[in-house]
């Protein structure tokens, strides 16, 4: 499995809406989900920093996730430009392959 992982530190009062455009059933979600390999989305909050959100999206591999932001990079970065309004920062933690995944039954 492929993970791409992000920061965000959200504006105070966005929390909602932020929430709702980055959670497992929001606009980036609902944009990925048209891409062949992803997998999911997973929002985290943080507990002592509460401003703080990491998102988790998977996909089966790099290759189908790059194959989706070529073909549809142009409206990945409209959803980025409406949705930076949400936040005070972002930052790309990193891409990574999961390790011992437990094989599908």
């Amino acid at each position: 499995m492929y993970v791409i992982i992000w920061k965000f530190v959200v504006k105070p009062g966005r929390e909602r809406e932020f929430e709702e455009a980055y959670g497992p059933r929001g606009v980036w979600a609902g944009f990925f989900r048209r891409g062949n390999g992803y997998l999911g989305t997973e929002l985290l909050h943080g507990v002592a920093v509460p401003d703080c959100y990491f998102t988790i999206d998977r996909w089966d591999s790099s290759a189908s996730y790059e194959a989706f932001r070529s073909r549809h990079s142009s409206e990945y970065e409209a959803i980025d430009q409406r949705c930076e309004s949400l936040t005070e920062s972002e930052s790309h933690v990193g891409n990574f392959l999961s390790v011992g995944t437990p094989a599908s039954k």
